[in-house]
């Protein structure tokens, strides 16, 4: 069909697919996804569940340079007629001005992320390398379309965004996409929290937080702690690192965000992820489960070799003259939260991902990703390694993958496992004992190397 082409799903997602609401996929299946003239409109074949009938439906890019629905195709019973339709009036659409497509409910300028808002000297580098370099294209091309949909609440996102905080507002970029994909309507209406997710399954607030690096009272950094022996890393994961997150979680927990009007009754999580120092995310999460869980778990194998898990109560956790209790769900008020959701890869280097595999970016841009999984065998007791190229055709993945939600037994207002797919879930009953719902695959963590492919060149990849 000249003019309209096909698209991958994950493509349309990225462009349009903010502008979906909750409901509809439960009314209608999403069956095909198109552009027409370099993505000025694109496309959505939508499948009937009860009539078994079709429609498309146009989407042109709104005042704020959101794709949003410009035109509704009648419905018909046969998909090829219905593919005509919709070629018809994408070519229509097309050709209208760009004021055509405009919905008269914008209000302010478009969201950039991208143009600075303050000199060029208080950028931060990782901002830099983000927008500048051509090793970071693909996830700069995903955001940009996502950034038009992002309501700036607070007033400063940019501005952090660019300077002080960028790994913050990274993290907060990765929970809009994985909630979003899991078919959440997202209102950020409200300065705090940071997300309120509603769809006909489920209502839920999250306020996100992050491991930061350590500061001295004058906010000069300080030096992580050395990690050359066997001894310092144990102690860096026994009582360092749980200290930093219990100290995150324990200052959200402090604000009682569960007092707001608009939060009376709704189920409210808290969302962390590390970024205490540029590797220290991919070892760090046994510190997380063990301060979450209050548990550490011992293993040995009975007289048929079958593993056997030992749950051993923490108590506390020490470093220096810190020292807090262990097991975020003993404390005061904390039957008030929902479920932490953890993960440690909602960082620059899962956009870039995504972003390649949705087709943005620079062409010469490699990534191979390599790291551990969770292995399903009973009898394992290390996880598995992968490498992979993402650039291989076979190469798939989902934003919420590696996503964790450890659920609280005794929260007020819980949250049902099944309206959160994709994700792993996590329960701490009595004694230590976990039940855990995992996908087949869910990484625990990786890197990502990055290079260019210069034709015929060999080039070395970098981290």
């Amino acid at each position: 069909m000249t003019g309209m082409k096909p698209i991958s799903s994950l493509r349309w997602d990225a462009l349009a697919g903010y502008a979906r609401d909750p409901k509809t996929l439960f009314m209608a299946e999403e069956v095909g996804w198109y552009e027409h003239a370099q993505e000025r409109v694109v496309g959505l074949l939508i499948r009937d569940y009860e009539d078994n009938d079709y429609a498309g439906v146009v989407f042109g890019r709104d005042k704020k340079l959101r794709f949003r629905c410009v035109w509704i195709t009648g419905f018909d019973s046969r998909r090829r007629h219905t593919e005509v339709a919709l070629r018809r009036e994408m070519e229509r659409a097309a050709a209208e001005d760009d004021a055509d497509y405009h919905q008269g409910d914008e209000t302010g300028k478009p969201v950039d992320f991208f143009t600075a808002v303050v000199p060029e000297a208080r950028l931060n580098p990782s901002f830099v390398k983000l927008r500048d370099e051509e090793a970071f294209s693909a996830a700069r091309g995903i955001i940009e379309p996502m950034m038009r949909w992002y309501e700036d609440a607070d007033g400063n996102f940019v501005e952090q965004f660019q300077t002080t905080g960028f790994d913050a507002r990274i993290w907060e970029l990765y929970l809009f996409a994985a909630f979003r994909e899991m078919n959440f309507g997202i209102d950020r209406s409200h300065a705090i929290p940071d997300f309120e997710c509603e769809n006909p399954l489920a209502r839920f607030a999250v306020e996100a937080t992050t491991v930061n690096p350590s500061q001295s009272a004058t906010g000069a950094p300080l030096a992580e702690p050395p990690l050359d022996t066997a001894d310092q890393v144990r102690a860096y994961l026994d009582g360092y690192m749980p200290i930093k997150f219990g100290s995150a979680l324990k200052s959200k927990l402090d604000k009682k965000y569960w007092q707001k009007p608009h939060l009376a009754d709704v189920s409210l999580m808290f969302a962390i992820q590390d970024f205490s120092a540029p590797p220290s995310m991919i070892y760090t999460r046994s510190a997380f489960e063990h301060y979450i869980a209050g548990y550490k778990y011992d293993w040995d194998r009975d007289e048929n070799g079958q593993v056997r898990i030992h749950p051993r109560k923490i108590g506390t956790h020490r470093w220096g003259t810190k020292e807090i209790p262990s097991g975020f769900f003993e404390l005061p008020g904390t039957e008030n939260i929902a479920a932490i959701a953890f993960s440690n890869s909602g960082t620059i280097s899962k956009f870039n991902r995504m972003g390649l595999l949705a087709g943005f970016g620079s062409k010469r841009l490699r990534l191979v990703r390599q790291g551990t999984a969770v292995d399903h065998d009973p009898n394992a007791t290390e996880p598995l390694a992968f490498k992979r190229l993402v650039n291989d055709p076979g190469y798939s993945e989902t934003w919420v993958e590696g996503l964790d939600f450890w659920h609280n037994s005794k929260a007020l207002h819980p949250i049902d496992p099944v309206v959160l797919p994709g994700a792993a879930h996590h329960l701490i009953g009595a004694n230590g004992q976990v039940q855990h719902r995992v996908p087949d695959w869910h990484p625990l963590g990786s890197v990502t190397l990055h290079w260019l492919d210069h034709s015929d060149e060999q080039a070395e990849p970098k981290a």
